[in-house]
């Protein structure tokens, strides 16, 4: 970024952010970017984070030419964000300020769906969960009866949040993890960790979900005799795409590059930008890349589809269309009013 003319700050507000920033003229409006690096242990990009990285980038590239070929005021603000996967990266830097002179905020995200799309669907609002249960060791052949076993305790508690599944709703998602420390076969376990996400269409659905989870916690620990910690981690709030800016951006698509829909993209997953469509304008439309069957995000199969040059040719496109609806943003007075009084009117709508 510095060799295309921008400012770059590193370790911006956390170690391993960044900010490249770029003015043209005097006053103007502010264009924000991300640009998220990340990956998953084990599988690399399995979510294409080296997709969005460069996405980010592009668009970013492409308003700075658009601003000195046309006489464009204004800045672009391209934001290195990590620790999207479990670290809520973007939110740490909000409360930071980095979103401060933002007047609204783009980035994309792949995922698999057909071919040439983009996806204007949002996300899963998501809570963190971790629950410990304390027990009392004992010989589980000599004595079994003189322990209180945490691992029964987190056997029932996974045990009933799936019989709960069967009575929340099918947009709804409970999932979770056992780790524990120093077990063996001969030994009651006296302790047990379990990591769970909650994810539901809206913060407040996931809220009303989340209390029976917890249910399905502390009645384990009743049964089982443990005592239980349960602790609520951080919130990620569901993807609210700012209506103007999706509008402009499906008109920009569908005059000059392919098809949206509404259906695909990641609507079931979670992402700390809907923590940041909560506070500021934002979209964060999701594009396809082409994928093995049963190769979607978090898998080996989309760890080589984004690596891909289709999906590098897909990244491309929608980072063209981002673009122009940045520079809408950043000459158009009036659209820009409407961008800001929709993201109004959608915090009335938030239940």
């Amino acid at each position: 970024m510095e060799k295309h003319g921008f400012t770059v700050t590193k370790n911006y507000l956390l170690e391993t952010a960044w900010v490249a920033t770029y003015t043209h003229g005097q006053g103007g409006r502010v264009l924000g970017v991300n640009s998220e690096m990340d990956a998953l242990p084990g599988i690399g990009h399995a979510c294409g984070h080296n997709l969005i990285g460069i996405s980010g980038v592009a668009v970013a590239l492409a308003a700075k030419a658009a601003m000195e070929r046309l006489d464009i005021d204004g800045k672009v603000v391209l934001l290195g964000t990590p620790a999207e996967e479990g670290g809520n990266g973007k939110v740490i830097l909000y409360e930071k300020g980095a979103y401060d002179e933002m007047d609204v905020c783009l980035m994309c995200h792949p995922a698999p769906g057909p071919r040439h799309s983009i996806s204007l669907s949002g996300s899963l609002a998501i809570s963190r969960i971790t629950v410990e249960y304390q027990g009392h060791t004992a010989h589980a052949g000599l004595s079994p009866w003189e322990g209180l076993n945490a691992l029964d305790a987190a056997v029932l508690a996974y045990n009933n949040v799936s019989l709960l599944r069967q009575q929340i709703k099918p947009t709804h998602r409970v999932h979770g993890i056992f780790e524990g420390k120093d077990w063996a076969p001969n030994i009651i376990p006296d302790h047990a960790i379990m990591q769970w996400l909650v994810r539901a269409p809206t913060t407040s659905e996931m809220e009303d979900t989340r209390k029976r989870v917890i249910s399905c916690f502390e009645a384990a620990a009743l049964a089982s005799g443990c005592k239980v910690q349960i602790t609520i981690g951080s919130v990620g709030n569901e993807i609210r795409q700012n209506k103007a800016l999706g509008d402009e951006l499906a008109d920009v698509v569908l005059k000059c590059y392919g098809a949206i829909d509404y259906d695909w993209g990641i609507k079931s997953a979670s992402t700390d930008f809907g923590n940041i469509s909560y506070l500021m304008p934002g979209l964060h439309p999701g594009f396809s890349i082409p994928t093995i069957p049963d190769g979607g995000n978090h898998t080996t199969g989309f760890t080589e589809a984004a690596r891909s040059e289709t999906s590098h040719d897909a990244c491309l496109v929608v980072s063209k269309a981002l673009a122009s609806v940045g520079m809408r943003v950043l000459t158009d007075e009036a659209f820009l009013q409407k961008v800001k009084d929709t993201f109004e009117e959608d915090k009335k709508l938030r239940v």
